[in-house]
C-alpha cells in the first residue's frame, strides 16, 4: 500500500516545498531591506500580468519542457542525465546545418526537418556517454557533464571557423532563410483577429513541446519499451531475469533523452534567434534537472514546473528592471526551489506520509 495518495505525491508535496522556498526567499528579501510583497507583485505582473509577459514566460517554459522531459526519461531508466546543456547545444547545430543546407520553401516543411536534425544531433551527443555507461561502467553523471564542455568548445570552433559568414566578426551562423522562420504566437493571434504577445519570442514550438509531453507519457506508461525502461530503472536484476537487456535499455533511454534535449533548439535557435549563436542554451539544460525533480518525473508535472521556472525567469528580469532588487536574487530563489524540491524532498514528504498513514489508521 502506498504511504500517501498519488495526487499528494505529485501535487501537494512540491506545492508545500514551493511555499517553503518562497517563504525563505521572502526572508532573504527582507534581509536586504526590500519588500517581499513588492517583489512578488512585480514578478507576477511582469510575467503574468500582460500578454507580453506571458509571451516570454511561455518562451522560457518551452525550453524547460524539452530539457525537463529529457531528464525525466533518463531518470526512469535510473540514469541521471546532466548533459542536457551540451545535447541542446548540439541540437542547435543540427538545426543550423539543416536550415542552411536544404532548400526548404516553407516553415511547415522546415519545422519537421529541423526537429529531425535537432533530435539526431542531441541523441548522437548522448550516445557515447550511454555506451560508456552500458559497456564500460563509466558513470553517466561524469561523462555527460564532460560532454557539456566538449560541446561548448566544439560549437565555438564550428561557429568561428566554419559557419561564420565571410566578413562577420560575430561568432554566429548566417541567418536562416525567411521561408523557414517559425510563426510567432503573436502572429497566430493576429490571424485570429486579436493582438497577443506582441514583440515576444514565443512561437509555435510551444505546441510541439506540449505534444512532446503527451508522447513521452504514452511512451513511458503505454508502451512495452516504456515498461522495460521503468522495470530496468526499478531493479536491474529483476529486469535481467525478465530478459530485458541493460545495455539496450541504457542506450535507448539516453538516445531518447538526448533527442528531447536537442529538440529545445527549434525554440531558441530556429524560433527566436533565427540563427545559431554561442551560449544559445543559457543554462536551460541544468534547469531541466530542477524541472524534472519538481515535476516528479511525470510529463504533467514537468509541464507545470516548466511554467513555474518560466515565470521565475521572466519575473526575475522584471524585478531587476523595475526595483532595486538585484537580478542575482532570482538565482537564489531558483536555488531554494531546487533545494526544497530536490535535496530536502524528504523533509516535506516524511511528515506528509506519516499524516496520511495516521488518517488511514483512524479510518480503519
Amino acid at each position: 500500500m502506498e504511504k500517501m495518495p498519488k495526487w499528494a505525491d505529485v501535487l501537494l508535496t512540491p506545492l508545500i516545498s514551493l511555499v517553503l522556498a518562497m517563504a525563505i526567499s521572502a526572508l532573504v528579501i527582507l534581509a536586504i531591506g526590500e519588500s517581499p510583497a513588492l517583489a512578488l507583485t512585480t514578478m507576477i505582473d511582469g510575467a503574468l500580468g500582460s500578454s507580453y509577459g506571458w509571451g516570454f514566460t511561455l518562451y522560457y517554459a518551452t525550453n524547460f519542457i524539452f530539457t525537463g522531459l529529457a531528464v525525466m526519461v533518463a531518470y526512469h531508466a535510473s540514469l541521471f542525465n546532466i548533459g542536457g546543456e551540451g545535447q541542446a547545444a548540439m541540437g542547435g547545430l543540427g538545426v543550423a546545418l539543416v536550415l542552411l543546407s536544404l532548400p526548404l520553401p516553407h516553415w511547415a516543411l522546415a519545422l519537421p526537418a529541423a526537429m529531425i536534425g535537432a533530435a539526431l544531433f542531441g541523441a548522437a551527443w548522448a550516445l557515447i556517454p550511454a555506451w560508456l555507461q552500458a559497456k564500460r561502467g563509466s558513470h553517466i553523471v561524469i561523462t555527460t557533464i564532460m560532454f557539456n564542455f566538449i560541446a561548448a568548445a566544439l560549437l565555438n570552433y564550428v561557429l568561428v571557423n566554419l559557419l561564420r559568414p565571410v566578413g562577420s566578426m560575430d561568432p554566429a551562423s548566417a541567418r536562416f532563410p525567411n521561408e523557414t522562420h517559425l510563426p510567432k504566437l503573436s502572429d497566430m493571434a493576429l490571424s485570429l483577429g486579436f493582438e497577443w504577445g506582441k514583440n515576444t519570442p514565443a512561437n509555435i514550438s510551444f505546441f510541439v513541446a506540449v505534444a512532446a509531453c503527451l508522447l513521452v507519457w504514452l511512451l513511458i506508461w503505454r508502451t512495452r519499451l516504456g515498461f522495460e525502461i521503468r522495470a530496468f530503472g526499478k531493479s536491474e536484476p529483476a529486469a535481467l531475469y525478465a530478459g530485458i537487456s541493460p545495455v539496450r535499455i541504457t542506450i535507448i533511454a539516453m538516445l531518447i533523452s538526448g533527442g528531447l534535449a536537442g529538440m529545445m533548439a527549434i525554440n531558441n535557435v530556429m524560433g527566436e534567434a533565427e540563427r545559431l549563436v554561442l551560449n544559445a542554451v543559457e543554462g536551460a539544460g541544468f534547469i531541466g534537472i530542477a524541472v524534472a525533480l519538481m515535476g516528479r518525473n511525470h510529463p504533467l508535472g514537468v509541464f507545470l514546473a516548466a511554467l513555474l521556472f518560466g515565470f521565475l525567469y521572466q519575473g526575475g528580469g522584471e524585478l531587476a528592471l523595475w526595483t532595486s532588487i538585484p537580478r542575482e536574487l532570482i538565482v537564489v530563489i531558483q536555488a531554494l526551489v531546487i533545494l526544497f524540491t530536490g535535496a530536502l524532498d524528504n523533509m516535506v514528504r516524511g511528515p506528509l506520509e506519516r499524516m496520511f498513514m495516521a488518517m488511514r489508521k483512524r479510518g480503519a
